[in-house]
C-alpha cells in the first residue's frame, strides 16, 4: 500500500513554490520531556501553513486545458490560501468558495494572492455545496483539500524532508489530522523507507472522524465537529486518505482545548513563533503519548502545522494555556455566611497561590465562591487540595474540567436567580452580523431572556450562554425552535456550575 505513494512523493516538483522547511531541536520542550523532541516547521512555509505543497502539485499536474478553464475551492482556511498562491505562481484562474464567518484576515490573505473570493453561508458544508454548483455551470477543476492522490503526494514530502533531515534512529512521529492529506502522506512515505519509526496520528478530541472511523473499521460522519482547531475540523476522514492511513499508523491520539493551548505556549517559548490550535496538535499528542508510556530518551518528531491564527484568539489561548498545563485549578466551594470566613478559607489555603477569586452574596446561611488555584502538572495535587479542604468541613466541587465553568462562569459570577421555570442553554453562534439577531427575534416574544453572556474568541463562531424562563409545558416547543435554528447547542440547566453561581437557591 505505501509503495503506491513512494514515487508520487519523489516526483512531487514542489520547490519552485514551496520551501523545504527546517526540523528544529526544541530544547526546553526536550528537557521537560526528557526526551529529544524536534520540531518540522511548516507554519514557515510562504503561506504558514504545509497545504502549499499538497495544492500546487495538484494543479501543476492538471492539463492545459484543464488549467485554462480555471479552479476552484471551498475552504476556511490554510487550502485557500495555499491554492491561490499556487495559482498566481502558474497564472491559473482560481475561485475560492468561503463561509462568510471566515476572519477578514484569511479572506484578504487569499484576495492578495489573486483568487476570487466567494463568501456563502455560514459552515464550510455551505462553501463546499455552493462551490459544487460554480464547478458544474461553469466546468471548472476541484482542488480537493486532502481527498487527492496528488494532493495527498505533494503532502507527503513533508515525510521525506523529515527522514532525509534526520538521519539516525526516530521513535515516532506524530502528524495532525483533519482531512487525513499530511497523515496520509508521510505515513506512507515513512513506513515504507523506515517501518520501525512509529506514526501516530494526533487529533482533537472534538473532531476526531479518524479515531471514529478506525473504531467502526469503515469511514463514519461525527454528528457535530468542535470549532476551536479549525484547521482540522472535518467530520468525516477522506475515503483515499483512510484507505492509506488505516494500515499506515500505529496509534490515533486525541486532545482538548486546554492541551492544545499549552503546547501552542510550548511552541513559543522554545521558538517564538505562535502556531495555530491545529499547527500545535501534534505536538499536544507528542506530550500525552510521553505522559502515557512514560518514555525516556527517545526520539520523537512532531509537525508544526500551521501559524495561521487571529490575534483576537490569543487572550483565550492565554487563558486555558494554564489549564493545558495542569498548572491552575478552579473550584466551587461553599462555606458560611459570616463574618471572618474568607480570612479562615485563607489560612486554610496555606502559602498556595489564589489566581482568581470571585463571589457574591446569595443567602444568609451559605457562600459559594468560585476559586482559581495555582497546582503542580502533578493530577494529585489537584486531589490534595479537594481533600484538605473537605478535611477543613468545606464543600468542594471541582471545576477543572468544566466547560461552562470556564468559558463563562469565572466571567459572570452575579448572584441566583429566583426564577422556578428557568432553563440554561450553551449556543455556539457564527459570528456574522445578523447572527445573534436571528436567534432573538426567533425567541422574542415567546418566552423571557432571563441571562445573557457572550465572549468573542476571535474564532468563527461566538460561545454564548442563554438563561430563559420555559414552563415545563412549553420546552419541547422550545427544543424544537432550536434544532431549526440549526446552531450547536447544550442544555446545562443542571450544570453544576450554574446551579453553584446562577440558579435558584433550593
Amino acid at each position: 500500500m505505501p509503495e503506491s505513494y513512494v514515487k508520487r512523493i519523489l516526483d512531487a516538483r514542489i520547490y519552485d513554490l514551496a520551501i523545504e522547511t527546517p526540523l528544529d531541536f526544541v530544547p526546553l520542550i526536550s528537557g521537560r520531556m526528557g526526551n529529544n523532541v524536534l520540531l518540522k516547521r511548516e507554519d514557515l512555509q510562504p503561506v504558514f501553513s504545509f497545504k502549499v505543497r499538497g495544492a500546487y502539485n495538484r494543479l501543476r499536474l492538471l492539463s492545459d486545458e484543464a488549467k485554462a478553464k480555471g479552479v476552484i475551492a471551498a475552504s476556511a482556511g490554510n487550502h485557500a490560501q495555499g491554492l491561490a498562491l499556487a495559482a498566481m505562481h502558474l497564472k491559473v484562474k482560481a475561485t475560492i468558495v468561503m463561509p462568510r464567518t471566515t476572519p477578514a484576515i484569511k479572506v484578504d490573505a487569499v484576495r492578495r494572492r489573486g483568487a476570487k473570493v466567494v463568501l456563502i453561508g455560514d459552515a464550510y458544508d455551505d462553501a463546499a455545496k455552493h462551490a459544487q454548483k460554480l464547478l458544474e455551470e461553469q466546468g471548472l477543476t476541484y482542488i480537493h483539500p486532502f481527498d487527492d492522490v496528488d494532493t495527498i503526494a505533494g503532502q507527503g514530502t513533508v515525510g521525506m524532508e523529515i527522514l532525509r533531515q534526520h538521519t539516525g534512529h526516530i521513535d515516532a512521529v506524530f502528524v495532525p489530522v483533519g482531512g487525513g492529506g499530511l497523515c496520509a502522506g508521510v505515513a506512507a512515505y515513512i513506513k515504507y523507507v523506515r517501518p520501525e519509526t512509529k506514526v501516530i496520528a494526533v487529533e482533537a478530541e472534538d473532531s476526531a472522524c479518524l479515531a471514529l472511523a478506525m473504531e467502526k473499521q469503515r469511514r463514519a460522519i461525527l454528528p457535530s465537529v468542535g470549532i476551536f482547531a479549525e484547521g482540522v475540523a472535518v467530520a468525516q476522514i477522506g475515503k483515499e486518505t483512510f484507505r492509506v492511513i488505516k494500515d499506515s499508523i500505529d496509534e490515533v491520539i486525541t486532545v482538548n482545548t486546554d492541551e492544545m493551548c499549552a503546547a501552542i505556549k510550548d511552541i513559543f517559548e522554545d521558538t517564538r513563533s505562535i502556531a495555530e490550535p491545529a499547527g500545535a496538535l501534534s505536538l499536544a499528542g507528542l506530550k500525552k503519548y510521553v505522559e502515557k508510556n512514560q518514555c525516556k530518551d527517545q526520539t520523537l518528531i512532531a509537525i508544526d502545522s500551521g501559524a495561521n491564527t487571529n490575534f483576537d484568539r490569543l487572550r483565550y489561548i492565554s487563558e486555558r494555556t494554564e489549564y493545558g498545563e495542569k498548572r491552575e485549578a478552579v473550584f466551587a466551594i461553599t462555606l458560611p455566611e459570616k463574618a471572618g470566613a474568607y480570612k479562615a478559607f485563607c489560612k486554610h489555603l496555606g502559602k498556595r497561590n489564589i489566581t482568581e477569586f470571585n463571589y457574591r452574596y446569595a443567602c444568609h446561611e451559605q457562600a459559594h465562591i468560585f476559586v482559581g488555584l495555582q497546582t503542580s502538572p502533578d493530577k494529585n495535587d489537584r486531589l490534595g487540595v479537594v481533600e484538605q479542604l473537605t478535611e477543613k468541613g468545606y464543600v468542594v466541587e471541582d471545576m477543572t474540567d468544566n466547560e461552562v465553568a470556564k468559558l463563562h462562569i469565572r466571567h459572570m459570577v452575579g448572584g441566583h436567580a429566583p426564577l422556578d421555570d428557568e432553563v440554561i442553554y450553551r449556543f455556539e453562534f457564527p459570528e456574522r452580523p445578523g447572527a445573534l439577531m436571528d436567534f432573538l427575534s426567533k425567541v422574542a416574544g415567546k418566552w423571557n431572556i432571563s441571562m445573557f453572556h457572550y465572549r468573542n474568541h476571535g474564532a468563527a463562531f461566538g460561545r454564548v450562554l442563554v438563561g430563559m424562563q420555559v414552563p415545563k409545558a412549553e420546552r419541547k416547543n422550545l427544543k424544537a425552535l432550536f434544532n431549526e435554528l440549526a446552531y450547536p447547542y447544550w442544555d446545562e440547566t443542571n450544570n453544576k456550575a450554574c446551579q453553584f453561581f446562577l440558579t435558584k437557591k433550593s
